[in-house]
């Protein structure tokens, strides 16, 4: 298993609408040539949206049978950005959002970790999403490990492979506690995770 060590911690708020975190585009064409299905923790994952959103910037996102993009329970998410951007600086970007996410108050919690040796880092922090009386409807656990990446036809940029999990509800309470339990669960196993080869179609 990879080794990450514990850099940064904090406590951040955030206030987001449940319509933020939901995909709406079904268009899913294949960019990175990810031999599918993809397959974390016991589960199969198969291709449910992409985008191509900027001319070196690729997202994929994969959801177990039965989910859809607006209530998963879990997913994977495939980012790359070409060009001359290092894993650090893309981080930086990553958590300058969560610390502007802290101006808006509520709680979000999230924890950087790095493995120097490989020069890769993880980010794992807790979403929330309101109702219209003020109850917490959805709340979202994201796990992103972030990778230099280069393929065989020369492009070279940052990877991130990403699992998000939801609580909803009445399930959000015992969504949260059990992540007191579990929490080095997910990060261990995103963590060791043999990443997908990825080849950018053009």
């Amino acid at each position: 298993m990879v080794k990450y060590k514990n850099i940064f911690s904090s406590l951040v708020a955030l206030m987001l609408s449940a319509a933020s975190f939901a995909q709406t585009n079904k268009a899913a064409t294949e960019y990175l040539g990810i031999p599918g299905p993809v397959k974390f923790d016991n589960k199969v994952y198969s291709l449910s949206w992409t985008s191509h959103p900027a001319a070196n910037f690729y997202k994929q996102e994969y959801l177990v049978k039965g989910d859809d993009a607006n209530r998963f329970h879990s997913m994977i998410l495939v980012d790359v950005i070409t060009g001359e951007k290092s894993v650090k600086n893309v981080v930086a970007v990553k958590l300058a959002e969560l610390k502007k996410m802290k101006e808006g108050n509520q709680v979000v919690n999230y924890e950087v970790m790095d493995n120097s040796a490989a020069g890769e880092y993880m980010i794992d922090f807790l979403l929330t999403a309101n109702a219209p009386d003020g109850s917490v409807s959805i709340v979202e656990r994201n796990v992103y490990r972030y990778k230099a990446f280069a393929d065989k036809s020369g492009h070279a940029g940052v990877l991130l492979f990403g699992v998000s999990t939801r609580g909803y509800g009445p399930d959000v309470t015992s969504f949260i506690a059990s992540l007191k339990s579990n929490k080095r669960d997910l990060t261990g196993k995103v963590a060791g995770v043999a990443i997908p080869a990825v080849v950018i179609r053009e």
